[in-house]
């Protein structure tokens, strides 16, 4: 099986190569990749005491950083090394301070992994929720590296409890522990005689928590919402932002929206404007420390503000839930904001769980949509309930990040 695996990793590295010449993300998959076992020797990494965090992308990164910059606050004497597997987390965090080497995960054969962990000699590894890499977690196990995943989160149809699951359920012993989110999970693995593991939570409260604690203002924004309710939504794709159209067209009410889109890209961007008018929307990077209190919708067109604008938010739409799955409800709850978001949630603990106590709504008709959206913004005694129900949901979850520290820093004292 483990040939069978490192097959699939060769022919998925042949796969970007050959696509590096036409798609952006293979061809800055690639270039991170290159010579990338002659450079890491000249970073000076790996030459002391070394903690390593792996994150697949942008997402599972910022899960890491309340447990990794934790561990370089108690722990200054280490390095810490970064590694991402997707460039829409390497691009965006290549220069994060808190790291003191950030690179691209080489793929996961043996030779690479070998290679890889020799050169940065890890004293202590983590990975974040669903990264599994079976021939770099056999080789930090060969090397006696404690290993954790946190923040994990397993399903009954994973290939890890199919009848042909075996082997693989056989690597998860490679982890030290395993750190996961629910009981769901903790059931599956102790079920499948995986018994290194505990129900810690979702480090992502840690993270919100302190965004909301930190909040960035923006007076621009604030001149342009001019103290009108605001509709916050985030991460929208093409369908959510027809569906907003529809609700906003109809809504009676004064109202603001803030939207920020998962794709900026020019094409796009003017897509949306079309779809509310030109005339009423303003770019945020075209404000120029202006009010356009005058407009209606303001189009968020850069990237890393979107945690920060919930605040603004009488209600939260989550984008994503009518294509490959929803976005972060969490940035917006730890706010007490409502949250609404399509059909396409039931991967994500948090949408399930705010839906099952009263801050969220799920819709498929654009016609229910408007109703919820009518009984927050006019019924401010409906409103107030939710955004508590939020509040409370993000409180009481808070406390991961040092669930997993404490017992994952015995194993190098």
């Amino acid at each position: 099986m483990r040939l069978l695996y490192s097959f699939a990793i060769r022919l998925y590295q042949l796969g970007v190569y050959a696509a590096s010449p036409w798609n952006e993300k293979a061809k800055q998959m690639t270039a991170g990749w290159q010579r990338l076992f002659e450079k890491i020797p000249t970073e000076r990494i790996g030459q002391g005491k070394t903690a390593w965090f792996h994150a697949a992308s942008l997402g599972e990164f910022e899960q890491a950083r309340p447990v990794l910059e934790r561990f370089k606050k108690e722990h200054p004497d280490y390095q810490i090394c970064v590694t991402f597997f997707s460039p829409s987390g390497y691009e965006i965090r290549k220069n994060y301070a808190e790291a003191d080497y950030i690179c691209y995960l080489p793929m996961d054969t043996r030779r690479n992994a070998r290679e890889f962990v020799k050169l940065i000699n890890p004293t202590i590894a983590f990975f974040v929720k669903y990264d599994f890499w079976f021939n770099y977690l056999n080789e930090l196990k060969k090397r006696n590296v404690p290993t954790f995943i946190f923040s994990a989160i397993f399903r009954p149809n994973q290939y890890f409890f199919k009848w042909y699951g075996g082997w693989f359920r056989k690597q998860l012993n490679c982890y030290s522990h395993l750190f996961v989110q629910n009981k769901e999970s903790m059931n599956l693995l102790t079920n499948a005689g995986i018994n290194q593991c505990s129900l810690a939570g979702d480090t992502r409260f840690d993270r919100v928590n302190s965004i909301a604690q930190n909040a960035k203002q923006f007076p621009e924004i604030e001149s342009f919402i001019d103290g009108k309710p605001v509709l916050m939504a985030g991460s929208s794709w093409g369908p959510d932002e027809n569906h907003i159209k529809y609700c906003i067209d109809r809504y009676k009410g004064e109202l603001k929206l803030i939207l920020a889109p998962h794709m900026i890209g020019e094409e796009h961007l003017q897509i949306i404007e079309n779809l509310f008018g030109k005339e009423n929307c303003v770019r945020f990077t075209q404000m120029n420390g202006q009010s356009h209190k005058e407009k209606k919708v303001l189009i968020i067109d850069t990237m890393g503000m979107l945690s920060h604008m919930y605040q603004y938010a009488k209600v939260a739409y989550i984008g994503g839930a009518f294509g490959h799955g929803l976005h972060n409800t969490l940035e917006a709850l730890t706010f007490g904001k409502p949250v609404c978001f399509g059909p396409k949630h039931q991967k994500f603990q948090e949408a399930k769980d705010i839906l099952a106590l009263g801050g969220g709504f799920t819709y498929t008709n654009p016609e229910k949509l408007l109703e919820q959206l009518r009984t927050w913004f006019d019924n401010e005694e409906a409103y107030k309930q939710a955004s508590q129900v939020c509040l409370n949901y993000v409180k009481s979850n808070l406390g991961a990040t040092d669930i997993i520290l404490k017992q994952a820093t015995q194993s190098i004292r």
